[in-house]
Protein backbone atom coordinates (compact mmCIF):
# COMPACT_ATOMS: atom_id res chain seq x y z
CA UNK A 1 0.00 0.00 0.00
CA UNK A 2 1.19 3.47 -1.18
CA UNK A 3 -0.01 6.59 0.39
CA UNK A 4 -1.85 8.96 -2.18
CA UNK A 5 0.05 12.40 -1.95
CA UNK A 6 -2.06 15.08 -3.11
CA UNK A 7 -0.22 18.49 -3.80
CA UNK A 8 -3.09 20.36 -5.29
CA UNK A 9 -6.70 20.36 -6.40
CA UNK A 10 -7.73 22.38 -9.85
CA UNK A 11 -11.79 22.62 -10.91
CA UNK A 12 -12.35 24.33 -13.76
CA UNK A 13 -15.98 24.62 -15.60
CA UNK A 14 -17.25 26.28 -19.16
CA UNK A 15 -20.46 27.04 -19.91
CA UNK A 16 -20.62 27.51 -23.79
CA UNK A 17 -23.44 29.88 -24.94
CA UNK A 18 -22.51 29.47 -28.88
CA UNK A 19 -19.25 29.24 -30.98
CA UNK A 20 -20.43 31.94 -33.68
CA UNK A 21 -23.79 30.46 -34.30
CA UNK A 22 -27.49 31.13 -32.82
CA UNK A 23 -27.15 31.00 -28.40
CA UNK A 24 -28.15 28.03 -26.80
CA UNK A 25 -31.44 27.68 -24.71
CA UNK A 26 -29.49 25.42 -22.67
CA UNK A 27 -25.88 25.79 -22.70
CA UNK A 28 -23.41 23.07 -22.60
CA UNK A 29 -21.15 22.72 -19.67
CA UNK A 30 -18.09 21.05 -19.60
CA UNK A 31 -15.81 20.26 -16.12
CA UNK A 32 -12.84 19.07 -15.24
CA UNK A 33 -10.95 18.17 -11.91
CA UNK A 34 -7.15 18.15 -11.81
CA UNK A 35 -5.56 16.09 -8.53
CA UNK A 36 -1.18 16.69 -8.70
CA UNK A 37 -0.10 13.71 -6.88
CA UNK A 38 3.13 12.20 -5.86
CA UNK A 39 4.48 9.46 -8.46
CA UNK A 40 5.74 6.73 -6.16
CA UNK A 41 7.48 5.05 -8.77
CA UNK A 42 9.31 8.67 -10.75
CA UNK A 43 13.06 7.93 -11.36
CA UNK A 44 13.19 4.16 -11.09
CA UNK A 45 11.87 1.10 -12.62
CA UNK A 46 9.64 -0.93 -10.64
CA UNK A 47 7.95 -3.98 -11.99
CA UNK A 48 4.91 -4.56 -10.15
CA UNK A 49 3.03 -1.00 -10.21
CA UNK A 50 -0.61 -2.32 -10.10
CA UNK A 51 -0.96 -1.86 -6.31
CA UNK A 52 -1.17 1.80 -6.40
CA UNK A 53 -4.30 1.17 -8.77
CA UNK A 54 -6.10 0.14 -5.69
CA UNK A 55 -4.77 2.79 -3.49
CA UNK A 56 -6.17 5.39 -6.01
CA UNK A 57 -9.67 4.05 -5.97
CA UNK A 58 -10.86 6.71 -2.89
CA UNK A 59 -9.20 9.61 -4.65
CA UNK A 60 -10.68 8.69 -8.18
CA UNK A 61 -14.26 8.67 -5.88
CA UNK A 62 -13.10 12.16 -4.25
CA UNK A 63 -12.30 13.77 -7.71
CA UNK A 64 -15.63 12.06 -8.94
CA UNK A 65 -17.63 13.63 -6.46
CA UNK A 66 -16.12 16.86 -6.35
CA UNK A 67 -16.85 17.28 -9.92
CA UNK A 68 -20.07 16.65 -9.94
CA UNK A 69 -21.01 18.84 -7.10
CA UNK A 70 -18.97 21.54 -9.19
CA UNK A 71 -21.35 21.26 -12.03
CA UNK A 72 -24.41 21.40 -9.54
CA UNK A 73 -24.71 17.75 -8.10
CA UNK A 74 -27.38 16.41 -10.33
CA UNK A 75 -25.99 13.46 -11.86
CA UNK A 76 -29.18 13.02 -14.76
CA UNK A 77 -27.77 16.04 -16.46
CA UNK A 78 -24.39 14.88 -17.13
CA UNK A 79 -24.03 13.40 -20.67
CA UNK A 80 -20.56 13.19 -21.11
CA UNK A 81 -17.04 12.01 -19.41
CA UNK A 82 -13.66 11.48 -20.09
CA UNK A 83 -10.10 11.16 -18.25
CA UNK A 84 -6.60 11.45 -18.34
CA UNK A 85 -3.32 11.58 -16.90
CA UNK A 86 0.05 13.47 -17.52
CA UNK A 87 2.97 11.88 -16.07
CA UNK A 88 6.07 14.20 -14.69
CA UNK A 89 9.86 13.52 -16.43
CA UNK A 90 10.59 11.07 -13.98
CA UNK A 91 8.39 8.78 -14.62
CA UNK A 92 6.54 6.50 -17.39
CA UNK A 93 3.63 6.31 -19.71
CA UNK A 94 2.53 2.81 -17.82
CA UNK A 95 2.42 5.03 -14.30
CA UNK A 96 -0.26 7.05 -16.28
CA UNK A 97 -1.95 3.76 -17.14
CA UNK A 98 -2.68 3.30 -13.79
CA UNK A 99 -5.84 5.53 -13.66
CA UNK A 100 -7.43 4.14 -16.07
CA UNK A 101 -9.36 1.90 -13.36
CA UNK A 102 -9.74 4.33 -10.53
CA UNK A 103 -10.93 7.74 -12.48
CA UNK A 104 -13.06 5.60 -15.18
CA UNK A 105 -14.82 3.42 -12.69
CA UNK A 106 -15.26 5.91 -9.87
CA UNK A 107 -17.31 8.35 -12.37
CA UNK A 108 -18.95 5.29 -13.56
CA UNK A 109 -19.81 4.38 -10.11
CA UNK A 110 -21.27 7.43 -9.18
CA UNK A 111 -23.08 8.35 -11.99
CA UNK A 112 -24.82 4.88 -12.15
CA UNK A 113 -25.75 2.50 -15.00
CA UNK A 114 -23.67 4.41 -17.77
CA UNK A 115 -22.74 1.72 -20.54
CA UNK A 116 -19.64 3.37 -22.36
CA UNK A 117 -16.02 3.01 -21.48
CA UNK A 118 -14.62 6.08 -20.54
CA UNK A 119 -12.38 7.12 -22.95
CA UNK A 120 -8.66 8.05 -22.00
CA UNK A 121 -5.18 9.85 -23.04
CA UNK A 122 -1.99 9.64 -21.32
CA UNK A 123 1.35 11.37 -22.01
CA UNK A 124 4.69 11.90 -20.13
CA UNK A 125 5.11 15.62 -20.25
CA UNK A 126 6.96 18.45 -18.30
CA UNK A 127 5.88 21.65 -15.92
CA UNK A 128 2.91 23.15 -17.67
CA UNK A 129 2.23 20.17 -20.53
CA UNK A 130 -1.17 20.22 -22.17
CA UNK A 131 -3.03 17.04 -22.94
CA UNK A 132 -6.89 17.08 -24.64
CA UNK A 133 -9.17 15.05 -22.74
CA UNK A 134 -11.58 12.73 -25.24
CA UNK A 135 -15.15 13.01 -24.53
CA UNK A 136 -17.79 10.96 -25.39
CA UNK A 137 -21.51 10.37 -24.42
CA UNK A 138 -22.12 8.17 -20.86
CA UNK A 139 -24.37 5.61 -22.69
CA UNK A 140 -22.99 5.14 -26.15
CA UNK A 141 -19.18 6.09 -27.92
CA UNK A 142 -20.70 6.29 -31.19
CA UNK A 143 -22.97 9.30 -30.22
CA UNK A 144 -21.39 11.55 -32.79
CA UNK A 145 -22.63 14.81 -31.32
CA UNK A 146 -20.71 14.08 -28.19
CA UNK A 147 -17.37 13.45 -29.88
CA UNK A 148 -15.53 16.60 -28.25
CA UNK A 149 -11.96 17.09 -26.04
CA UNK A 150 -11.07 19.26 -23.83
CA UNK A 151 -7.80 20.51 -23.30
CA UNK A 152 -6.32 21.02 -19.77
CA UNK A 153 -3.13 22.06 -18.08
CA UNK A 154 -1.50 22.79 -14.94
CA UNK A 155 1.09 25.70 -15.09
CA UNK A 156 3.24 24.67 -12.36
CA UNK A 157 2.85 20.46 -12.90
CA UNK A 158 3.73 18.15 -13.25
CA UNK A 159 6.91 18.33 -11.86
CA UNK A 160 9.33 15.22 -12.69
CA UNK A 161 8.16 13.42 -9.51
CA UNK A 162 4.59 14.36 -10.42
CA UNK A 163 1.39 12.77 -12.05
CA UNK A 164 -1.49 15.06 -12.89
CA UNK A 165 -4.81 12.97 -12.71
CA UNK A 166 -7.74 14.22 -14.86
CA UNK A 167 -11.59 13.50 -14.45
CA UNK A 168 -14.05 15.27 -17.08
CA UNK A 169 -17.62 15.51 -17.51
CA UNK A 170 -19.56 17.36 -19.93
CA UNK A 171 -23.74 18.40 -19.71
CA UNK A 172 -24.16 18.14 -23.36
CA UNK A 173 -23.23 17.74 -26.70
CA UNK A 174 -20.83 20.26 -28.62
CA UNK A 175 -23.33 23.12 -28.87
CA UNK A 176 -23.56 23.86 -32.46
CA UNK A 177 -23.60 19.90 -32.95
CA UNK A 178 -25.12 19.04 -36.71
CA UNK A 179 -23.30 16.40 -38.00
CA UNK A 180 -25.77 13.60 -38.30
CA UNK A 181 -24.77 10.27 -36.91
CA UNK A 182 -25.91 8.00 -34.01
CA UNK A 183 -28.87 10.96 -32.09
CA UNK A 184 -28.97 10.63 -28.25
CA UNK A 185 -32.92 9.51 -29.07
CA UNK A 186 -31.66 6.40 -30.45
CA UNK A 187 -29.41 5.40 -28.38
CA UNK A 188 -30.30 1.49 -27.78
CA UNK A 189 -28.01 1.01 -24.40
CA UNK A 190 -26.99 -2.21 -24.89
CA UNK A 191 -23.23 -2.46 -25.26
CA UNK A 192 -22.03 1.00 -24.85
CA UNK A 193 -20.83 1.56 -28.49
CA UNK A 194 -24.47 2.64 -29.83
Amino acid sequence: MTDVVVRKFLIRIEEIFHEGGPVSANPPRRGTIMAVVKNPYAGRYVEDITGFMEDLKPLGLEMSTRLLNALGGDKSVIEGYGKGAIVGEGGELEHGALWHMPGGHAMRALLGDVKAIVPSAKKVGGVGANIDIPITHIHASYVRSHFDAIEVNVPDAPRADEIVLILSMTTGSRVHARVGGLAVSDIKGEDGLR
